[in-house]
């Protein structure tokens, strides 16, 4: 499902797999694995070709979009990456709005992309619960319970759980694009 989220977006695009894989940084290969179910891509992968496709990442886990402005517990969008210790549940009701709202959970250890990351717009993250690392840029910053961060998204950043237990935050975006 998720390759062919992935395959019909790049054909909408009018791209070629060797287009989608210099855009990307990606190789066509592993693309045509991906996009044939053959592959899971990691999350830095993914938000790759997310960005050459220009769409957020939720755009290919979505199964329909809502014009309610209510999105109950129950009828969160989930992302799980396969191997990684790190969810997303997305609490905006679709994304074409201005803003993406969702719940980030980090694993002890765990961390948001192999290497930090950029995209357009800006993001601010509220720790719900644990500890958080937040590298942006050249700068680290400790967050715990309560605390908030604002930046820039086009500098690169990641975050890692460096506590013992669950990392919970909130994340808002805008323009949507994670």
């Amino acid at each position: 499902m998720l390759g062919e989220k992935i395959r019909l977006k790049r054909i909408e695009k009018a791209m070629s797999l060797k287009d989608l894989a210099v855009a990307s940084g990606l190789t066509s290969g592993f693309i045509s694995q991906i996009e044939r179910d053959l592959a899971e891509p990691s999350i830095t992968s993914l938000r790759k070709i997310a960005e050459a496709l220009e769409v957020a990442v939720f755009h290919f886990f979505i199964e329909e979009m809502h014009e309610n402005p209510v999105v109950r517990k129950n009828e969160r969008q989930p992302i799980q990456f396969p191997g990684s210790k790190v969810s997303y549940e997305l609490l905006s009701p679709d994304l074409n709005r201005q803003m993406e709202t969702f719940l980030g959970k980090l694993e002890p250890g765990g961390v948001t992309c192999d290497e930090p990351m950029a995209h357009a717009g800006e993001e601010v993250i509220f720790v719900l619960e644990g500890e958080m690392q937040i590298r942006i840029g050249n700068t680290s910053y400790n967050l715990s319970e309560g605390d908030t961060i604002y930046y820039y998204a086009n500098i690169p950043h990641q975050i890692v759980n460096p506590g013992k237990q669950l990392l919970r935050f909130l994340s808002t975006i805008t323009p949507p694009r994670f």
